[in-house]
């Protein structure tokens, strides 16, 4: 009796996983093949021109260059590391920042511009300041992270707070429920397309700290082993580091989509966008 009611769900579970891979390839495969059209009209220029490889490598000469001795493995590891925990340093920060200065008006109104006055800032200037204040390594480069990224975070969550609606807030309050309560069951469901929103501007920029901060107060990363080989024309290997960074970002903006597929519905997703 439960293995004819088992069976035929497990049917429909694979089904289920079946129509969603192919629903996954459906919406995808443009996004595919224009990469894979970049990338053959990368290998037809270079080939079919004449270009030397020291101005401008070939895709097969560019994936050959991880072959070379250039500990690819660690420096990639290390650049990684310096942009997902900077990015969640941020996205803890913002959206505790933001929380904070929806339930009071003086934190509103003194760090809101303070936050944004400081990062007017330009953040290559903080590289020196971050050298002499901790010397070289991994905790500068977090940092520039962190700052060059924070902004669009609270921002957006400042924002998606602001934007539930005051009567929903006045029945809670009205019910006794505790602020906590409120953010937990209101406030933040209310103001997560936008928190998302914020996320995902903030996976460009802090990309882009990363390298910032490698390229002036570091001795490793992707970043550091670019100006490394710029010095020998090693043009490849330059390629792939920074084919090496877009692959770290696009997999930390995946991971974003995912955390908001995950916690989102569909609906409320196309009404935010």
């Amino acid at each position: 009796m439960s293995s004819d009611v088992v069976a035929p769900r497990a049917r429909e579970d694979g089904a289920s996983l079946g129509g969603r891979a192919v629903a996954l390839v459906r919406r995808n495969w443009i996004a595919v093949a224009a990469h894979v059209a970049l990338v053959l009209a990368w290998q037809a220029w270079v080939t079919l021109g004449e270009i030397p490889g020291y101005i401008m490598p070939s895709p097969l000469e560019t994936v050959g260059s991880l072959w070379d001795a250039y500990d690819w493995v660690h420096n990639t590891a290390v650049t990684a590391a310096e942009i997902f925990v900077g990015y969640g340093i941020a996205v803890l920060f913002g959206v505790g920042v933001a929380l904070l200065s929806s339930w009071s008006r003086i934190v509103d109104q003194a760090v809101m511009p303070l936050m944004v006055s400081l990062n007017m800032i330009p953040k290559v200037a903080l590289g020196p300041l971050f050298i002499v204040w901790f010397s070289y390594g991994f905790t500068p480069n977090v940092l520039i992270v962190f700052a060059i990224c924070v902004l669009p975070i609270l921002l957006t969550t400042a924002r998606g707070l602001k934007e539930v609606e005051p009567d929903l807030l006045d029945l809670a309050r009205s019910l006794k429920a505790s602020r906590w309560q409120i953010f937990c069951k209101i406030q933040l469901p209310s103001s997560l397309p936008y928190v998302f929103s914020g996320m995902k501007v903030a996976t460009v920029l802090a990309v882009a700290g990363a390298v910032v901060g490698e390229f002036i107060a570091s001795e490793e990363g992707l970043g550091y082993l670019m100006l490394q080989v710029q010095v020998t024309l090693d043009t490849a290997a330059m390629f792939m580091a920074v084919l090496l960074i877009t692959l770290i970002g696009v997999v930390l903006y995946g991971v974003v989509m995912v955390l908001e597929m995950l916690t989102i519905s569909a609906d409320t997703r196309v009404r935010s966008d």
